[in-house]
């Protein structure tokens, strides 16, 4: 009835729809550029700028998916405390939280990888500057690289994961003891259609990511 409670899902989605953007627009330029050009070099530089934007905001947007998920929690849970709790600076506060830790998080990977020398072949088996596939490349002991990136995408997913699935075992609860059969529909649509987008987000990136450090058995085809 009250207009004013959407706007905290229309923040949130706005949220989604700017990290989304800068997604795409990290890998399509030069998708674009090799199409349209045949440009199928990319400088290192340009590179490590797209594996940050890739990893940084993918890590993001995790955040802010859980983030979500408590938003969701609280709107049927604790609805009386809804508003109060879910302010504009409360938000805004959660959205800095979330760059914040992708950015830490990602940002030391980034520093490592241009501190390693490279040789020998240049050809990154992946349809991006994905961060295995650049270390791979490199000269040397990458192993500290390889177990900082392990370590940190399971941390991120695992942690985000369970929480988002603990604000979800709340919401069930709630909602199956709601007497409302109107009430009940309308809440599990609402958690079905974030489910389905944190499936989509989580499974690739996790198969793609994974399959890089043990997937060697894995046609390249199916990794890109």
């Amino acid at each position: 009835m009250d207009p004013s409670l959407n706007l905290p899902m229309f923040y949130f989605l706005s949220m989604l729809a700017a990290i989304d953007l800068t997604l795409t627009t990290s890998t399509m330029t030069k998708l674009l550029s090799i199409f349209w050009f045949r440009s199928h070099e990319i400088d290192f530089e340009g590179c490590v700028a797209q594996m940050f934007f890739i990893h940084s905001f993918s890590t993001v947007e995790s955040g802010v998916l859980f983030t979500m998920a408590f938003h969701q929690y609280l709107a049927i849970c604790k609805p009386l405390h809804y508003s109060a709790i879910l302010t504009g600076p409360t938000i805004a506060k959660l959205g800095v939280a979330a760059a914040v830790r992708g950015i830490t998080i990602i940002a030391p990977l980034t520093c490592v990888v241009t501190s390693l020398s490279y040789c020998g072949p240049r050809v990154i088996h992946h349809s991006y500057c994905e961060h295995v596939s650049v270390v791979e490349l490199a000269c040397g002991d990458t192993r500290p690289n390889s177990i900082y990136g392990i370590t940190a995408a399971t941390i991120v997913v695992g942690s985000d994961s369970t929480l988002i699935a603990v604000s979800y075992m709340l919401i069930l609860r709630e909602v199956i003891g709601v007497s409302s059969t109107e009430a009940r529909l309308k809440s599990f649509g609402t958690c079905g259609s974030h489910t389905g987008v944190i499936l989509i987000f989580y499974m690739p990136g996790l198969f793609s990511f994974y399959t890089q450090h043990w997937g060697q058995r894995i046609p390249v085809h199916l990794h890109i």
